[in-house]
This record gives structure tokens, C-alpha cells and sequence, in this order.
């Protein structure tokens, strides 16, 4: 492609795809950057709709700004004035059928405040008994990557691991703890299980190192998340292509030559470097051929799958109005609705929107519970309207609902994964012009799958301009 302007090709259009197409254009002008997506629009699991006329995310509602990646993207393509934060009420815990505070001072459920954790009704005395037991008992030693229930467990017992590790881990990834990678999905514990021999210690110590007057910990948009993409889009200067899936990627001399269409009537689609931002089982198909070892373990990444139910009340319908933000199920209480958001509760400009409404967001499914996610729209809606009647006394019927499915969505962290994502890298460091980025390395939330991207698209750059050059830099 002499004498032409480079061409990128970003597989995914995602936030970490559209991030990526951004990012490259902000490190070359003249770039040509065109994201192929395979679904009829972009933005992934950052989409917004409205439900009684307020819109409302429907994957995606907020991004963790105490990492800078996705507050600053959303500023830099214009959205600063559209930054909303959430209001200062607290989470729960549905245990035994009640709603119990969220205990102060814990760290992703480890609990560094006895006392609050007394008070909160959330462990039985036996369980309450057991967590100290963590100062007096030898050390647990951590060398390599364990999950996290086995570490926790260990040092605290089962109903820390059951009533505040499960519900909390499983907001994130829909997983299971007895799976996850203590390492990768909770790297300060980790750090923490391979110096110190007390937990409870070292959790107090950590709640204690955090920031004070840091500011709102989360942000959303004012037309929700789901705006994110599209400004990052228009942003970026690249050609947009959906409906378009990639089916073989393979090198061309210096560059790679992309098959996308129907069997029958391939396109060809030529790029001087590619990014795949594409989830994990799809990249591992697009690379078996060039990548063959990268694409087996992308390969064994296991993805959970979720459905989002949106429901919206006359405010009416309560007895009382919810005061918090919601609730957090652990797995141990057998229900089918794992969390549910009090969406007016917790993003005051929805409740602006419209005072006399309440919306309310159930999440649905959790890996290896893919059999409730079977049930058809109404019968989902019908699943979380008994939840809200019980657990919150809820009268009648909803002026609306939503059902958003999120197949094969949720990439899991296992016991092991950082080991694996480094072996990934390696194998695709060996291809000049090829890089990754998404939800499947680094972090599951929008700053870090903004941070792969950023990444990706500076390898990228740097291939560009050696080749340019005349140096033999991958």
C-alpha cells in the first residue's frame, strides 16, 4: 500500500473498538480507521433506550471515575457537560428475605469493620464468630494465583464468602467465586494474601488508604452510557461499517487481508495493521489460522450470559419509597433476580426526569443459571415484578417494562487468567500490526477495556511509523 495512507482496520465496535479507532486518529491525523461490526449497531453493551419515556441504560449504567480512561474519553469527545453522579444513598444485602446495609469498611465483600459488620445483620453470630478467628489463625500461604473463595474462605469462612464475596463479585462478572482469579479480579487482596497474615488487618488498612474526599466514586451520562459510544464514533473521523462480520483474517505481505460477507459472496477488506476488539470466542476464530496459540486460549475464556429487566412504576405503587440503591442477592438465597437498582434512587437526574415515577433495573442469570434465561420476555418481567412485590411491597402493575439480553457477555476471570492473557500477548507480539483490546484482558469495566484500547492502538502506531521508517520494530 505504498503511496497511500495507512490503513487500520478495528474489529468490534464496542467501546474499546470505537476507543481504540479514536486513539489511533489522535496519534495520526491522516489515518484511514475503519471499525467493522458485526451487529446492526455499535456500542456493544453500552446501549440506552427509553422505558416510560425516560431513557434508560440498557447493559452498562456507570463507569468507575477514580480511573481516569473513560470520564476523560467521555470529556474529550464532548460530553463533559452530560457527566452525571450518583446520589449519596447505600446499597444493601438481601439476606434471609430482608434488606440489610451494606457493611462499611469491606473490599469487594472482605470485611475490614467488625463492628459494622455486627450491626448489619448480613453474617449468622456463628459466621460473625469465625471472621476474627482470621487474627490468631496461621498464615495462608498464596504463591500462585488461587480463587478467590479459596483465600477468603480460608481466612474468614464460608458465610463471608457466601453472603458478601458471592453477591458483590457477581454484580461484576456473574460468576462464581470458587472459579474467579483472586489475582485478576481482586489484585489488593492478592497483594495483601502474599505478604500479610491476617485479612481482616490488611482489608481495615486498605479502607483506610482510600481517598477521603476523592469525589463521586462512579459516573454516568445524562442520557445514559449508551451516548458514549456514538459521540466516541463522530468523534474519531472513522468509517463506521455495521452488519459486517469478519470471518478469516490473514496476513498479506506486510499488511493482513480480512474476509467478511456471506460464504457465498466474500468481500475482501485490506489493512496495513489490524485491532480486534471483537470478545474473546470470536477473536479466537478470527486468529486460529496466523495465531494458532493465541486463539487457544482465547478460546477457553468462559463467557456468562444475563438479562437486564427495566421496570417503571408509578411511585404510587410503593408503600414506601425505596431509600437506597438498591440490593445485592448472594447466590446462598436461591433467587433467580441476583441484584436489583433503584435506577431513580440512585441517579437523581432520573428522578427529575419524572418525580412521580420510579425505575427500577433487576439483573437476571449468573454462569451456569442459563436455563432461566430461556423464559421468554413476559415471563422475565413477570419474574422480577414478584420479586419487587415481595421485597418491596410494590402494588399493581408497571407503566412499563424492558427486557435486554446479554448472551455470552460477561467474560470470566478464572483461576489462572493472567497467566493466560500474558501468553496471549506474547503470541500476537510476534505478529507486526496486530493487536488486541476489550472487556477480556484487563478488566471487565469501561475505563479498562478504554485503557486496552489506548494500548492497542499505541502498538499499532508504533508499527506505522517503523515501517515507515524502514526499521524492522514490530
Amino acid at each position: 500500500m505504498e503511496g497511500k495512507r495507512s490503513h487500520v482496520v478495528v474489529v468490534g465496535g464496542g467501546i474499546a473498538g470505537l476507543a481504540a479507532a479514536w486513539h489511533l486518529r489522535q496519534g495520526d491525523a491522516d489515518l484511514r480507521v475503519t471499525v467493522l461490526e458485526s451487529a446492526r449497531g455499535i456500542g456493544g453493551k453500552l446501549h440506552a433506550s427509553e422505558v416510560a419515556g425516560v431513557p434508560v441504560d440498557a447493559g452498562a449504567e456507570a463507569m468507575l471515575v477514580r480511573r481516569p480512561e473513560g470520564r476523560d474519553l467521555a470529556r474529550a469527545v464532548g460530553l463533559a457537560e452530560e457527566l452525571r453522579h450518583p446520589g449519596d444513598a447505600q446499597a444493601s444485602l438481601l439476606v434471609g428475605g430482608r434488606l440489610r446495609p451494606m457493611p462499611k469498611g469491606q473490599i469487594m465483600g472482605v470485611p475490614g469493620d467488625l463492628l459494622s459488620l455486627a450491626r448489619s445483620g448480613v453474617l449468622t453470630p456463628a459466621g460473625l464468630a469465625r471472621v476474627p478467628l482470621d487474627q490468631v489463625l496461621p498464615p495462608t500461604l498464596v504463591t500462585t494465583d488461587v480463587s478467590v473463595a479459596a483465600y477468603v474462605r480460608a481466612r474468614m469462612g464460608s458465610e463471608v464468602v457466601d453472603r458478601l464475596v458471592e453477591p458483590l463479585l457477581g454484580g461484576v462478572y456473574a460468576g462464581r467465586a470458587e472459579a474467579l482469579s483472586l489475582d485478576a479480579t481482586m489484585p489488593r487482596i492478592a497483594a495483601v494474601a502474599r505478604s500479610e497474615r491476617s485479612l481482616l488487618a490488611a482489608a481495615r488498612r486498605l479502607g483506610a488508604e482510600a481517598p477521603k474526599d476523592a469525589g463521586p466514586v462512579f459516573a454516568t451520562l445524562r442520557q445514559g452510557m449508551g451516548g458514549l459510544p456514538e459521540a466516541v464514533a463522530a468523534a474519531s473521523g472513522a468509517e463506521i461499517r455495521t452488519g459486517v462480520t469478519v470471518r478469516e483474517l490473514r496476513r498479506a505481505g506486510s499488511g493482513w487481508r480480512l474476509v467478511t460477507g456471506p460464504v457465498p459472496e466474500p468481500e475482501i477488506v485490506e489493512a496495513d495493521a489490524v485491532v480486534v476488539a471483537a470478545p474473546a470466542t470470536a477473536a479466537g476464530r478470527m486468529l486460529a489460522d496466523e495465531v494458532p496459540r493465541a486463539a487457544a486460549e482465547l478460546a477457553r475464556i468462559e463467557y456468562a450470559s444475563m438479562a437486564i429487566v427495566t421496570l417503571a412504576y408509578p411511585r404510587a405503587a410503593f408503600p414506601q419509597a425505596p431509600s437506597g440503591t438498591g440490593y445485592l442477592v448472594p447466590p446462598v438465597e436461591g433467587r433467580q433476580v441476583k441484584a436489583a437498582t433503584f435506577s431513580s434512587v440512585k441517579w437523581p437526574h432520573l428522578a427529575e426526569a419524572d418525580p412521580n415515577l420510579v425505575l427500577l433495573r433487576c439483573s437476571i442469570g449468573r454462569l451456569g443459571e442459563e436455563a432461566v434465561l430461556q423464559r421468554d420476555d413476559a415471563e422475565l418481567v413477570a419474574l422480577a415484578m414478584a420479586e419487587t412485590a415481595e421485597i418491596l411491597g410494590v402494588r399493581g402493575l408497571p407503566l412499563d417494562s424492558r427486557v435486554t439480553r446479554w448472551g455470552g457477555s460477561l467474560p470470566q476471570y478464572n483461576v489462572g487468567h493472567l497467566d493466560r492473557i500474558a501468553r496471549i500477548r506474547a503470541a500476537v507480539a510476534e505478529q507486526p500490526g496486530l493487536a488486541l483490546c476489550g472487556a477480556a484482558y484487563d478488566g471487565v469495566g469501561i475505563p479498562a477495556c478504554i485503557a486496552t484500547a489506548r494500548t492497542a492502538a499505541a502498538r499499532v502506531l508504533d508499527h506505522l511509523a517503523s515501517r515507515e521508517s524502514g526499521s524492522s520494530v514490530a
